[in-house]
């Protein structure tokens, strides 16, 4: 065995006890019952422990330095050995900054951190949490410091670097500012506007089963393959890809927000969409991963929004909604009224295109200032509060709609939020020059025919795994540096004619 082998291997074992710790995570959220939580605290503790000692091996460095001076295995920037051996390098240099027992700690305390969130968004109890949000600030601010930063960084770039590689809060303001600008001045021109898109959807209620039954259908009409995956329900929807071949995805429900429960739904099938379309033969290595949590949302958020809420869509779908559901009262356009309405509101999830963003910014602001020490975690619900009256201009009533609706930071995922408008100016440059590709995508849709846009995505861009950094994906994508032009294009020629403007 060659010493490229040897380290591939390597890999792909660690690989194996990461994917097993995802199943454990994917069981808590899902199917484990409450007094488990001990116990399963203890079990992802200990498998963070034995991951983290397997992909800090002294010979893993030994064989990575080795392969490095291989000029074989490294001469063309972007084949196969060059482009595993560049991240493996990166994941190597940064878990060997990392104590075990600092790993081993973090995942303790956040399996029983997500309890307690749980626990405190059921009732409402900012109080519940905060102790356990200040163990994880506090657990945050550490590994930050383990893998340390520049002397023009900050402690949120260092934990940042394991979302989106090469991204810098600095970079992130730069975007942000002017984004939040000309989003709060669309948004100030839709509501002042004399025309009103239609609600009639909001006045739909359905069992859950129903619903549930409904959503799978699409989900697998759009494209995500149920033998290789399954949906589930949980508090937060999340995607939970341990292989191309097991790929689950959750949602929620309430049987007044049917609408709400199938974008959800198809967000989520958008993550799994690119889970399955990953090179199976390179699982457990990085050419068989996704390249970063910005391209990962923009495959959830095209779906979610670039199809889910298309007229062209609800055309095809809006029979199925009257044969399956027995809703007849709807036409098609009244439906695509409904889903791009804009209207600030509390939560996330349940946000419309132009107001989403804003949501990020609020949660990236705050976080940043917690890992500056700006902010306390007593601090958070006030802090929370006043920039949402600031940002979208609503008055939060309670904290179960406030700080404590996203799990994020339960887990420990400080400097992840921001992917999430990343991958909504990705999904709109993307789909430009998908449109360019496919001039008829539209009618597709119409037709009910998505394997051309998921062919597309899995020959451009699932294909590549971690090839290619983000910007150097997008730039090869769309021919074009990563900017707020198309997504701002998107919504302006989208929403400005709903309004009557």
């Amino acid at each position: 065995m060659s010493a490229y082998e040897e380290l591939i291997t390597s890999v792909k074992e660690t690989s194996l006890l990461r994917s097993t710790m995802a199943v454990l995570g994917w069981d808590q959220r899902t199917k484990m019952p409450p007094g488990g939580v001990e116990q399963r605290s203890n079990q992802l503790a200990l498998l963070a422990r034995l991951t983290h000692e397997r992909a800090t091996d002294p010979h893993v460095g030994e064989l990575l330095a080795h392969c490095e001076s291989d000029t074989a295995l490294t001469s063309d920037a972007h084949s196969d050995s060059a482009a595993n051996l560049r991240e493996i390098r990166r994941g190597y240099d940064r878990a060997t900054k990392l104590p075990s027992d600092h790993v081993e700690e973090n995942a303790r305390t956040h399996a029983i951190a997500e309890h307690h969130w749980e626990e405190a968004r059921a009732k409402s109890d900012f109080t519940l949490y905060e102790p356990w949000l200040e163990k994880n600030i506090d657990l945050a601010r550490k590994t930050a410091e383990f893998y340390g930063w520049e002397s023009d960084e900050e402690p949120w770039d260092a934990l940042a670097e394991g979302f989106e590689p090469g991204m810098r809060a600095r970079q992130i303001e730069s975007v942000f500012t002017p984004l939040r600008d000309r989003l709060q001045a669309l948004v100030s021109d839709l509501g002042s506007a004399s025309r009103k898109p239609s609600t009639q959807v909001r006045d739909v209620r359905l069992p859950i089963d129903t619903q549930m039954a409904f959503v799978t259908k699409i989900a697998e009409g759009i494209g995500f393959d149920f033998s290789r995956g399954r949906i589930d329900t949980t508090v937060h929807p999340f995607c939970s890809g341990t292989h191309p071949g097991d790929v689950r995805i959750t949602t929620r429900f309430s049987e007044s927000m049917f609408f709400d429960a199938l974008t959800a739904t198809m967000h989520e099938t958008g993550h799994g969409i690119y889970e399955q379309g990953l090179p199976v033969e390179h699982n457990g290595t990085p050419l068989g991963r996704a390249v970063s949590l910005g391209i990962h949302e923009s495959q959830s958020r095209m779906w979610e929004n670039f199809v889910g809420r298309s007229l062209p869509f609800w055309r095809w779908c809006r029979p199925l909604v009257e044969a399956d559901l027995g809703i007849s009262q709807l036409s098609a356009e009244e439906i695509y009224e409904g889903m791009n309405v804009v209207e600030p509101d509390f939560i996330r999830v349940e946000a419309d295109e132009a107001t989403y963003n804003l949501h990020i910014m609020v949660r990236f602001e705050l976080e940043r200032a917690l890992m500056n020490g700006d902010l306390a975690a007593a601090d958070v619900p006030h802090e929370w509060n006043r920039r949402y009256k600031e940002y979208l201009g609503v008055d939060v009533p309670n904290d179960a709609v406030g700080c404590l609706q996203d799990v994020h930071w339960s887990g420990g995922a400080f400097g992840y939020f921001p992917t999430y408008t990343l991958g909504n100016l990705y999904a709109a440059q993307i789909f430009e020059k998908i449109r360019e590709d496919i001039t008829d995508i539209d009618g597709q849709f119409e037709r009910g025919e998505f394997g051309p846009l998921k062919t597309w995505l899995n020959e451009n861009l699932h294909v590549h795994g971690s090839r290619y950094v983000p910007s150097e994906l997008c730039e090869r994508l769309t021919g074009k540096p990563l900017s707020a032009d198309a997504l701002l294009r998107h919504l302006e020629r989208k929403l400005r004619p709903l309004y009557g403007l």
